[in-house]
């Protein structure tokens, strides 16, 4: 099986045991359950997955898809709040690598991971990926090293943001919260963007000067 059918396969199957955790709870479902949702023997979901409520991490990982996606095109003379405004909108108008009906998902995973331990750890592992990717992207625009200190403070501080407005964003939601704030697009990214300012202490978010940055940037 090729690396992308597989990573199809462990969505869809994801996407059914995400929506048994949410109909019927966590511990009333069964893995026989998620394989017969799914169409598949159980055998094969114990192939993929190393519990049942690993297979919600898929569907979590879901959830910070597309900011990633839009971070990692990032320009290094665009500040965040013009860049995130700029792609977000675009995405709205030409359609988002994750479909609503899956953010959805995400955000009711992420929503019983305050009640549900095993879950807790499915979004906490989508949580230390984001903060991996953005170490890369915010050691890329700053010209550091991989394993610079200031950088993975940075890192771990953004994807702390990140995680917090999710939670927070997809309980307000889930509550049946009005969402007219969270539509508006414009709004939303500057919000992320003013977090993740304010949580890097300003050393992320500005347009960088490529030229300065390679200057001044620690050797390795």
């Amino acid at each position: 099986m090729s690396d992308q059918r597989r990573a199809r396969l462990r969505l869809e199957i994801s996407r059914e045991a995400a929506r048994l955790f949410w109909e019927q709870g966590v511990a009333a479902t069964s893995g026989d359950q998620i394989a017969q949702a799914v169409g598949l023997s159980t055998r094969t979901i114990w192939r993929h997955f190393r519990s049942k409520e690993s297979c919600a991490e898929p569907i979590v990982m879901q959830g910070v898809v597309t900011l990633l996606s839009v971070l990692r095109r990032w320009p290094h003379q665009v500040s965040l709040e013009e860049h995130l405004v700029a792609e977000l909108t675009r995405l709205g108008r030409e359609g988002a690598p994750v479909g609503l009906a899956d953010e959805f998902l995400a955000m009711k995973m992420i929503r019983l991971a305050d009640t549900e331990p095993a879950l807790r750890t499915a979004w906490l592992m989508a949580c230390d990926e984001t903060e991996r990717e953005l170490r890369a992207i915010i050691c890329d625009r700053l010209q550091r090293p991989s394993d610079d200190l200031e950088a993975r403070l940075y890192a771990a501080s953004a994807a702390a943001v990140v995680r917090v407005l999710d939670e927070e964003i997809g309980a307000a939601v889930l509550a049946g919260s009005d969402v007219t704030a969270i539509e508006d697009v414009a709004a939303l990214s500057r919000r992320y963007a003013h977090a993740i300012r304010t949580a890097t202490g300003g050393a992320v978010g500005d347009p960088v000067d490529r030229e300065y940055t390679e200057t001044t940037a620690p050797a390795d």
